[in-house]
């Protein structure tokens, strides 16, 4: 695992973006809460407390969704700067993701892109070369 971290002071108005680059190893299901710890210590600045929840819980989706239903490595890369957090997980399976309503046989599975298009202020989903990126971001002041 590779975890390149750039940044640490505090993101206001004119300062520069502090980033967290990782790389999550195939299947490797402790990364997720290896990376909501990094996730955290970067967003420790931000001063956005309800924001940062919000953060780890949908970093968290997205980095398990890159895991369990891809049979590849993936790359964690978030982004703060003084508009808001860039949360962005590639991997390098082409199928796209899709919300999907769960039933009641699914337990607590197929919730989390419902919940990333619920708390998110925008997401996506991006080709790119040989897979995707999904991403969300927050404002650092929502409307």
């Amino acid at each position: 695992m590779r975890r390149q971290v750039r940044g640490g002071a505090p993101v206001t108005a004119g300062a520069p973006s502090a980033q967290l680059s990782r790389r999550l190893g195939r299947a490797d299901l402790r990364a997720v809460p290896e990376a909501r710890r990094e996730l955290r210590e970067l967003l420790r600045h931000w001063g956005r407390q309800g924001r940062s929840d919000v953060a780890e819980l949908l970093t968290t989706e997205l980095v398990t969704n890159a895991l369990v239903h891809t049979d590849r490595e993936a790359v964690l890369t978030a982004t703060v700067s003084p508009r808001g957090l860039r949360v962005e997980v590639r991997d390098f399976t082409g199928r796209r993701p899709r919300p999907r309503v769960p039933s009641a046989d699914d337990g607590t599975h197929g919730r989390g892109l419902l919940l990333v298009q619920a708390l998110a202020d925008a997401w996506g989903v991006r080709a790119h070369g040989v897979g995707k990126a999904v991403w969300f971001e927050l404002a650092a002041d929502p409307a």
